[in-house]
């Protein structure tokens, strides 16, 4: 349902992520107003800006220029909303029109970031200003069902945002998605109102493909875990349908309490490191284990949704490391919390934000690019020129008496073993260039596999190698 509420309570704080040409624009705007305006924070979810974007670009039919205009006040938004004249509906178009497209293709991963995506908050010319709400009625009913978060240091917003998230969780389990997400669309710390430099309590880095208020820790979740599944449960696990069932909706609600009943599981100490059913080499470079291990990300280059974490599947490596971060971390506080481990939620939290800068790596190279080269691969013999299988392989190799990494292959790649799998994986790539003489095209896959290995240790690191090439 629409939240109905007085205009007192509705007051905004801008999030979300942008690309720099859009922020540039946005500040000149703000730059020229005698207001004290909210400082934009257009970077701080910016997974979930870029994830909608890819969406909407699938079939952007109002030739709207790009999400970030959306979470601009009217005046910035003007200059991006391509044919949509409400531009107090803007942001609701965007996440519309990408919930349609990632809902025609399949993709969960998509449908998941418009929702989240029309939950964010959206900028305004002051602390303490409310942003207008859209009394259109959206195309989905799940993008109908939500409104835009407000500012937390308005009066009444703890109780309107929690509402905005529990509502958002019940969306997102009606589509088979992950409920616990929706803590994600959530704001920063309240800022003082009156605030002549109108920051508050807020970050905007372009450069952080997470969003910095995860990365620096400046989310404040608005509703806890428990409330989130309380709420699923309480809506019967059917979400959308008030709303207009005959949009199609109902066609995605499969099981959704079972949603629920999964991300209790996944926050289960217990369960939190069972990677289930999944294939792939492990690319979860983490390694520490406060209050529980690293949930493995399983990486399978041969799928159209390479990356795994507990059995949810994700095209982006970049959500999927959130995800097992995420799930990594809620099983650290449940240790927390039940005393079984002398260590505190803060010491979970903490962890978590290493867990996602130690995996930078791998939600930047893109692991899940190599699909395209590995299908080429698969469906025919590498092309190694005059040279045999590149394959390496990890194990007490015949020069040392510990485990190393070695080519599969000594008589085509004669290299004695290593401790780190990139001296091996540089030879070679080298050798495919100049002894084998091998296909330019087998050559980059082969730099492309040294990248999806770089930073992963022992087994996990020659499968990813491996697996890149489909050797």
């Amino acid at each position: 349902m629409k939240f109905t509420t007085s205009t007192t309570v509705l007051v905004m704080v801008g999030v979300a992520s942008a690309r720099p040409d859009a922020v540039r624009f946005s500040r000149k705007a703000q730059g020229s107003t005698k207001l004290r305006r909210e400082v934009p924070q257009e970077h701080s979810h910016e997974q979930f800006l870029t994830g909608v974007g890819e969406a909407l670009n699938l079939n952007n039919v109002e030739n709207i220029q790009d999400p970030v205009f959306s979470l601009l006040g009217n005046a910035a938004a003007a200059a991006g909303a391509g044919d949509v004249e409400d531009l107090d509906c803007l942001q609701q178009h965007v996440a519309d029109q990408a919930f349609t497209n990632a809902k025609a293709a399949g993709d969960i991963e998509g449908m998941t970031n418009a929702l989240i995506f029309r939950a964010l908050e959206r900028n305004t010319g002051a602390v303490g200003q409310a942003s207008v709400l859209c009394t259109e009625t959206a195309v989905n009913p799940e993008i109908d069902a939500l409104q835009q978060h407000q500012d937390p240091a308005s009066d009444g917003a703890a109780d309107l945002n929690k509402q905005i998230t529990l509502e958002l969780a019940v969306q997102l389990a009606s589509i088979g998605a992950d409920p616990q997400l929706a803590l994600k669309a959530g704001t920063f710390a309240p800022g003082e109102i009156g605030d002549p430099t109108g920051a508050g309590n807020t970050c905007d880095e372009d450069d952080d493909p997470v969003g910095c208020i995860f990365t620096q820790n400046l989310l404040v979740e608005d509703a806890s875990a428990q409330e989130i599944d309380d709420a699923v449960a309480a809506a019967g696990g059917s979400a959308g349908g008030d709303a207009g069932s005959d949009a199609g909706g109902e066609e995605c609600v499969d099981e959704p309490v079972n949603v629920g009943n999964g991300t209790g599981d996944a926050d289960d100490a217990g369960n939190a490191g069972d990677a289930g059913n999944a294939t792939g080499a492990n690319v979860n470079a983490f390694s520490g284990n406060v209050g529980a291990d690293p949930i493995p990300i399983a990486n399978d280059p041969t799928s159209d949704r390479p990356f795994s974490v507990n059995g949810a599947t994700f095209q982006n490596a970049g959500a999927a490391v959130q995800r097992a971060c995420d799930v990594q971390k809620n099983a650290c506080a449940n240790a927390a919390n039940s005393g079984s481990s002398d260590i505190s939620v803060a010491d979970c939290d903490a962890q978590q934000q290493e867990c996602i800068q130690a995996n930078a790596n791998v939600s930047k190279r893109g692991i899940s690019g190599l699909r395209a080269r590995q299908a080429g691969n698969n469906s025919g013999a590498l092309d190694t020129g005059s040279c045999g299988s590149p394959a390496i392989s990890f194990g007490v190799q015949a020069d040392r008496n510990e485990e190393s990494f070695a080519p599969a292959d000594a008589a085509d790649f004669n290299h004695g073993s290593a401790l780190a799998i990139g001296v091996i994986a540089d030879f070679i790539c080298s050798q495919l260039s100049s002894k084998c003489q091998a296909s330019d095209a087998t050559i980059q896959d082969c730099e492309a596999a040294a990248s999806a290995a770089d930073g992963l240790t022992g087994q996990a690191a020659a499968d990813a190698f491996n697996n890149a090439l489909g050797v």
